[in-house]
């Protein structure tokens, strides 16, 4: 994890910022607390604020549109959506101006229309080659479709993979779960996912804005995180979308963020440093240490517990590296109860 200066505000330390959306900004119909303040103070600190998406339902207009509705004023250029990558990815497969069979939303429809492709919606209209990405409106019909198209030899690009995505409710299915039904179904995976963390997605935002010193936000390991790592990008990971703390700490060494924080109030605050050595890590009064075959973590009372969160997760990679196995969930455990209720 990364150390940094500790009088020096996050934010100040880039000169963009690539936020994910679901979970992050938003969550449904929904601003995330906080963020949209959050995004207007980087602005006006001069950093250049960009949002990359690999929900493919929405056109970047109807993005840009629902983020201003939301206090984010936004335009389309500001929007990168994963079905724009995944039309970049069709050229390799089939001719400029080919149909295309849309299984997902109209953001897919609009991503192909723009580049000059034809967008239908069955196999008896003669697609050259099939593109997948979410739609709240996806039906056994849909998936069915996909699954004949592909059965035909066609192309099948997906424009993410996230298994999953935060909904006002809870977690909810993403498009690499239904992409998984239809790869179950025909006994192969895509020809090519163009969504995080392929990196598609971040080198367009980062060229868009001429940036030099980008940070990528999210809140998914998976694909925010791991995206960042492909592109040697920095990264922050928060909390108010669907990563847990647990899954935090035993992260693997391309999903590990450099920075985390529970939402993007972080980003206008100090980071502070984290000293570690073979067995203990300090940030701040915060301390982990490996005690046997566990990691504990203590921290004093009225103290800021992601101090704690900075120092075991610090630690519990080094060991991790090093093939030292540690009972992790106590530790989870406890630094979810202390950082993760109402705030």
């Amino acid at each position: 994890m990364t150390t940094a200066d500790p009088g020096t505000l996050l934010v100040d330390r880039f000169d963009a910022l690539l936020f994910d959306l679901d979970g992050v900004v938003y969550v449904g119909p929904s601003a995330v607390p906080h963020a949209a303040a959050s995004i207007a103070s980087a602005q006006e600190r001069g950093v250049s604020c960009v949002y990359v998406t690999n929900n493919a339902a929405r056109s970047p207009q109807t993005v840009a549109d629902h983020l201003t509705e939301l206090g984010v004023p936004a335009g389309v250029a500001d929007v990168v959506t994963s079905p724009q990558a995944a039309v970049s990815l069709l050229t390799a497969y089939v001719p400029a101006g080919s149909r295309v069979l849309v299984i997902g939303g109209a953001g897919i429809s609009e991503a192909l229309l723009e580049r000059g492709f034809v967008p239908v919606t069955s196999l008896e209209d003669s697609p050259a080659a099939v593109m997948q990405g979410y739609s709240p409106d996806l039906t056994w019909r849909d998936l069915a479709e996909a699954t004949f198209a592909v059965r035909e030899g066609l192309p099948w690009i997906a424009t993410n993979p996230d298994m999953t995505f935060p909904t006002p409710r809870g977690v909810a299915p993403g498009n690499g779960s239904l992409v998984d039904v239809v790869a179950r179904t025909v006994g192969r995976g895509p020809d090519a996912v163009a969504g995080k963390p392929e990196p598609a997605l971040l080198r367009e935002a980062i060229s868009r804005v001429g940036s030099q010193r980008p940070l990528m936000v999210g809140d998914r390991l998976d694909t925010d995180i791991s995206a960042g790592s492909r592109v040697d990008v920095p990264t922050l990971l928060v909390f108010t979308g669907v990563s847990t703390m647990a899954e935090l700490l035993g992260a693997v060494a391309h999903e590990r963020p450099h920075y985390v924080a529970y939402d993007l109030r972080g980003l206008l605050e100090p980071y502070p440093d984290v000293v570690i050595g073979d067995a203990v890590a300090e940030c701040g009064v915060a301390r982990a240490l490996v005690t046997g075959t566990e990691l504990d973590v203590t921290w004093p009372d009225g103290t800021d517990p992601w101090d704690a969160v900075r120092a075991a997760t610090a630690l519990a990679w080094r060991c991790a590296d090093a093939g030292q196995v540690l009972d992790l969930a106590p530790a989870a455990g406890r630094l979810t109860a202390a950082t993760l209720g109402p705030r």
